[in-house]
């Protein structure tokens, strides 16, 4: 009864027209070569010191300039809220 004792064929697949270099059908994140939390398994408490001590020292103008604006939104957001729940807001004022 060799018909029942088949193995499984092999193929030699290459995409056509795939002309980039490395593995195509590896999966990657496209950030993940800019990331420092991830890498080497460090545990929960290793990669939330490390993201925390990232977050603390921006490397550029452009993360200072994001901070503010995710900032501003958060405030916006916040004071649209209390308008919709009708916050009396003169409990600030004397």
């Amino acid at each position: 009864m060799g018909f029942l004792k088949r193995t499984n064929k092999k193929f030699d697949y290459k995409p056509r027209f795939y002309k980039g270099e490395g593995n195509p059908f590896e999966i990657g994140h496209k950030f993940d070569e800019f990331r420092t939390t991830i890498g080497k398994n460090k545990g929960l408490k290793g990669k939330v010191l490390q993201a925390i001590d990232e977050l603390k020292s921006p490397k550029d103008d452009e993360s200072k300039r994001t901070t503010k604006v995710i900032f501003t939104i958060v405030a916006i957001l916040v004071l649209v809220f209390l308008f919709i729940i009708d916050f009396d807001l003169s409990i600030f004022t004397k």
